[in-house]
């Protein structure tokens, strides 16, 4: 790293530059002017200790210091004065001098001290220099003491060179140091920082002699590395068996696991052993038992501890907003924030950061954009933690943007920058550049995480990017990473949303399973006509323990609204009202829906009248309800009831009055309500013109039906030509009927029932060759006729079967014990 050439030239240049001449010395301890050459007007060097070279405080002092030595000829002899300049230049960012200044005085030095605090300040600066420096002195015969493998395992450390550790640690037992309670210490913290935790856990049980130092050390690694109960199992056994009494860094290291442990009766109990030891005054502590009450949920004591803090400093506030946020009170935890800057404390990056993801549960978006300015006022903004912030902030209050803005603005991102910003995306419906960004993201040389992927996957289910969705899943399976349930979920959520079930449910069996991952499947299910597999899967459910929620029940609602089996439907009912006290609006909607496709009106009305506060779902479930059953004017006069409910329609809401018109013939009706929507401003979708082509059909406006399809501003979908085609079977169109299925068998060739029904529409007229024709054509292209199933329920379970199947298990005198 250093040169000889480099060396001399220093050398000659500090011996030129401080030859004898008129001086002025100007240092934090002294300020002399005088002639060098009049000797006796110094004080004697000897007076001034090396203690005055490690006071300096700046590079410039250092240099200052340096010279006065080599002015009084105690460089290079001084081995004392040449350790202080070595740490000093090190500490200020010059270890080339240090090194200078270390080839120069180590042929005067017989022992360790020179190498060992060159070791050191290879360490302080941050360069690797001082393995070699090691090595060298192990080569040249230099006895290592009991400050060199301190030293040099502190490097091992930092730099994580764990095989050059093993290998001093080898050394010390060869030299018997390994009695040593200073070198024990650090082995314990090196293997510690290794995660090494069974080699550190052996050490520490054989060690002959252990201080405080010994304790913290073991107790701090074993918290730091998730093991919570060793680390106060540790502290226990340091209070009862091992003499010593616990200071503060046995404290700090010991709250932080009662913390993850949410052990508040442990951190009680340390609090109390902080009081008696006297160590309550100290902010470092006081700012630990804030944060450890805070993750227990205590937020009295938290507040309690905080207040007793007699000089906060800006890691108390953090830790006081931090454990209010961890628990949800975000209101409390904007409050502290700004009794903060009242009190004259000025945030920082981690208070920025802490305070941003609470802006966005209270929806103080205005108040995170003030957050924002004040940062760049303070440059706090350039710090990478408060710009993931930001862009979490900005996107989640739906500005990708200002997002963005952010995003390729900063200099230095990390993956969390990355998957802040996909989750930007992904959340405000930019799929497209959700899926590019993470392209990008490997390109920059930056590996995805979990985190990325459960981010890009969502965006993957919502638009259908199935080969998109694929390509990911084989990254991730590529990349070797643990299958958490984060990643699991969305793939299963992924494959579902996409109709490749058979996919989601072969993830489902090698994951490891959560209520999140069976409401995945059981929502999936409950849409398709597998709706048998999310009532499979609601009791297994059960069964393991799980606890049904919300998306639970409405997934298998939804399941028995599609069967319409109204047995099991009304049995999970019974269990809502007997094990929940307050039905969710959701689950009483799914109600509504199961009941209401049952023809069960008076349970759905019953049901409908006691919810406490209706939504448009509601309103219009109720709505179609009763349409489906005929009852118009009961529909009709349910929409205008919405009106008086102060419930503003929605585009169903106009799809279930306009569908209700069209049973019951309202033309006119249907006619005014379709002029209505559009003068509320909500744009007719297809599913409107196709109520609208449908109620003109039904009741013989064929001609206008048909002016309206040609008039139309968007492209006639499936849906409208269906409703045409529907409209010809009931007027005996066969002409318009062909003009409806050339479209169809375009827009869906594989749908059997198009076929049928013209093949039918032509064998009613006599037209049996075009019939046949019709049959030929459905034949020709693989389009089979979908089999009618049955369900039949037998001892409590649903069993499927289509024509001259046999149900598995059953025997001729089944039928008559079920029946008895």
């Amino acid at each position: 790293m250093f040169n000889d050439g480099r060396t001399l030239r220093l050398a000659s240049t500090l011996s030129s530059k401080y030859r004898p001449t008129k001086t002025t010395i100007h240092t934090r301890k002294f300020s002399l002017s005088t002639n060098t050459e009049n000797a006796a007007s110094w004080p004697s060097f000897s007076l001034l200790s090396t203690h005055s070279f490690t006071q300096a405080r700046s590079l410039r002092q250092t240099k200052q210091s340096h010279a006065f030595a080599v002015l009084h000829g105690q460089l290079p002899h001084s081995v004392s004065v040449s350790a202080s300049l070595i740490l000093s230049y090190a500490s200020y960012g010059d270890p080339a001098t240090s090194h200078i200044l270390f080839q120069q005085t180590v042929p005067k030095c017989r022992s360790a001290f020179l190498w060992n605090t060159f070791i050191r300040a290879c360490s302080v600066a941050g360069i690797r220099e001082g393995f070699r420096i090691y090595n060298q002195m192990i080569q040249v015969g230099i006895p290592p003491d009991d400050h060199t493998f301190p030293f040099i395992l502190k490097a091992c450390s930092d730099y994580s060179e764990i095989q050059k550790g093993k290998e001093v640690h080898g050394f010390i037992f060869k030299l018997g140091f390994n009695s040593d309670l200073f070198v024990g210490n650090t082995l314990l913290s090196f293997y510690g920082g290794s995660g090494d935790l069974d080699v550190t856990g052996r050490l520490f049980d054989e060690m002959l002699e252990r201080d405080v130092v010994s304790w913290n050390t073991v107790i701090g690694v074993f918290s730091v590395n998730g093991y919570f109960s060793k680390a106060l199992k540790l502290f226990i056994d340091m209070k009862l068996n091992s003499g010593l009494m616990p200071n503060s860094v046995s404290i700090i290291s010991l709250l932080p696991a009662c913390a993850s442990l949410e052990d508040e009766l442990s951190a009680s109990k340390a609090h109390c052993c902080v009081v008696k030891l006297g160590l309550d005054l100290q902010v470092t502590v006081g700012n630990a038992l804030i944060d450890v009450y805070g993750k227990c949920g205590n937020v009295k004591a938290s507040k309690q501890a905080f207040l007793e803090i007699p000089a906060r400093n800006v890691v108390s506030w953090n830790a006081i907003i931090t454990g209010f946020a961890h628990r949800g009170l975000h209101k409390d935890a904007f409050t502290m924030f700004r009794l903060m800057i009242v009190a004259g404390e000025k945030p920082n990056s981690i208070t920025i950061s802490s305070i941003l993801p609470v802006l966005v549960e209270l929806e103080a978006f205005e108040a995170g954009r003030e957050i924002h300015a004040f940062s760049i006022r303070t440059v706090v903004e350039s710090d990478v933690f408060t710009s993931n912030s930001l862009i979490d902030m900005y996107g989640k209050s739906g500005q990708p943007t200002k997002a963005s803005n952010m995003f390729y603005s900063m200099e230095k991102k990390n993956v969390v920058s990355w998957n802040a910003m996909v989750a930007n995306f992904a959340q405000n419906k930019l799929e497209l550049r959700a899926l590019s960004l993470v392209r990008d993201m490997q390109f920059c040389g930056e590996i995805p995480n979990s985190v990325t992927f459960t981010n890009v996957l969502p965006a993957c289910a919502r638009r259908g990017f199935l080969r998109a969705g694929k390509e990911i899943h084989g990254k991730y399976i590529r990349l070797a990473l643990q299958l958490d349930s984060f990643v699991s979920n969305a793939l299963i959520d992924m494959y579902a949303k996409c109709g490749y079930l058979n996919v989601a449910r072969n993830v489902f069996k090698i994951s490891l399973k959560d209520e999140i991952s069976y409401n995945t499947l059981i929502v999936g299910y409950a849409d398709t006509s597998d709706c048998l597999e999310s009532l499979s899967l609601f009791l297994q459910m059960g069964l393991m323990g799980m606890k049904h929620d919300t998306v639970s029940f409405v997934g298998i609602l939804s399941a028995c609204a599609n069967l319409a089996a109204i047995k099991q439907g009304k049995e999970i009912h019974g269990f809502l009202l007997r094990k929940v006290f307050k039905i969710h609006l959701f689950i009483a909607n799914s109600l509504l829906d199961l009941y209401t496709k049952s023809g069960r009106m008076e349970l759905a009305m019953k049901i409908f009248n006691q919810i406490p506060k209706k939504d448009e779902a509601s309103w219009n479930t109720m709505i179609l309800g009763f349409g489906m059953i005929g009852d118009i004017n009961m529909s009709i006069d349910l929409f205008e009831a919405m009106k008086e409910d102060c419930i503003e329609y929605d585009s169903v809401s106009y799809i279930a009055v306009l569908s209700a018109c069209s049973h019951g013939g309202l033309v006119e009706e249907g006619k005014k309500y379709f002029s209505d929507m559009q003068m509320r401003g909500i744009m007719p979708t297809h599913m409107h013109y196709a109520c609208m082509v449908d109620l003109l059909g039904r009741a013989g406006f064929m001609e206008e039906a048909v002016e309206l399809i040609k008039a139309l501003p968007i492209e006639p979908d499936s849906n409208i030509w269906g409703a045409l085609l529907g409209a010809c079977r009931i007027n005996g169109n066969l002409e318009l009927a062909c003009w409806a299925t050339d479209h169809l068998f375009k827009l869906k060739p594989w749908h059997c029932g198009y076929y049928i029904l013209l093949s039918n529409m032509y064998a009613a007229v006599g037209k049996w060759k075009e019939a046949v024709r019709i049959r030929k054509i459905m034949k020709s292209r693989g389009v089979k006729k979908s089999p009618g199933c049955s369900w039949v329920h037998i001892q409590d379970q649903m069993h499927a079967f289509t024509v001259g199947e046999r149900i598995e298990g059953s025997h001729s005198d089944f039928w008559l014990e079920d029946s008895c």
